[in-house]
């Protein structure tokens, strides 16, 4: 897909409490943009939540939730602050236009719209976001791997954490420790260990293929996979094609006294966020199961109570 592509496709959220206006944007956006429609602040918010749109439309006076009480939410919840949003309103006074930029509005048009006005202020703020989203990847993004960095994983084992406390589903995570690197990096040297890191990377993100799903490095030869609505059964699924695509790798380390190949220890943890519970309690439960499965003569996986 080229950048002028880019440019111009996206998933656009319009929400209005009168199906006329919803339907003069549709009209205006259908040739270059999928269009979701929301009638109220509320599915406003579910349908931003779930099919987290690239750009939000949206009505300033509305009953019962107001676009502004849509913008607050919207900016308050991790997985839809990137989310930007051009007010569409009859309100027409700088006043008007001043509060909705102070609620964090990337734009203001006031009613009644012109098609061409806003197809070419919707393009801006894609343009925009793309280009804020691309350099957000590369800030997130280790260099040497490719995957997420540990900051990234931080973030996103954050978001996932909320997401799935509020639908009661399970977060997996395993965390991935390559067996006597350091003796790898003193026989082959470091930059044989650096490419050895990334195709161990590209093994995990092989094994871990659900688009939801986040391989990161999390320091030095230490990894972790986070898997989302997935539960212990499925992260060990994961863990046993790991070890196979690493078997099929077939990497050698010959300095290894576990294996003449290289191989890696896994723990897996598994965990349905609690009102008590935090991301953190997932982390360690996996680092104490990772600990286990090194103790226990690595090139394996444990699970269960750490």
């Amino acid at each position: 897909m080229s950048w002028t592509d880019m440019a111009v496709n996206g998933r656009i959220l319009v929400v209005d409490d009168a199906m006329e206006n919803i339907q003069i944007l549709h009209a205006a956006l259908q040739d270059e943009h999928e269009v979701l429609f929301a009638l109220d602040g509320p599915r406003a918010l579910a349908i931003a939540r779930s099919q987290h749109p690239d750009l939000i439309l949206l009505d300033a006076v509305m009953p019962g939730m107001d676009g502004y009480a849509v913008c607050k939410a919207l900016f308050a919840a991790p997985e839809t602050s990137d989310i930007p949003v051009i007010f569409v309103t009859a309100l027409k006074s700088p006043e008007d236009e001043t509060r909705a930029l102070g609620a964090g509005a990337a734009d203001f048009i006031s009613k009644p719209v012109n098609a061409a006005v806003v197809r070419a202020r919707v393009r801006t703020q894609l343009t925009v976001k793309r280009q804020r989203d691309a350099l957000r990847a590369l800030i997130l993004t280790d260099a040497l791997t490719g995957v997420a960095n540990r900051r990234a994983f931080d973030e996103r084992l954050d978001m996932e954490w909320r997401r799935c406390g509020r639908g009661q589903l399970p977060v997996s995570l395993l965390m991935v420790d390559i067996d006597h690197f350091k003796l790898y990096n003193d026989h082959y040297g470091h930059p044989a260990g650096d490419t050895t890191l990334a195709e161990v990377a590209g093994a995990m993100r092989r094994a871990a293929g659900r688009g939801q799903d986040l391989v990161a490095r999390y320091g030095g030869e230490e990894f972790a996979i986070l898997l989302p609505q997935l539960d212990e059964q499925g992260a060990i699924g994961v863990g046993r094609r790991l070890m196979h695509e690493l078997e099929t790798l077939d990497l050698p380390h010959a300095a290894s006294p576990t294996s003449q190949r290289l191989t890696v220890s896994i723990g897996i943890s598994s965990m349905v966020p609690r009102e008590h519970s935090l991301p953190a309690d997932l982390v360690q439960a996996a680092d104490a199961l990772l600990y286990q499965a090194k103790a226990g003569g690595r090139n394996q996986y444990r699970i269960g109570a750490a």
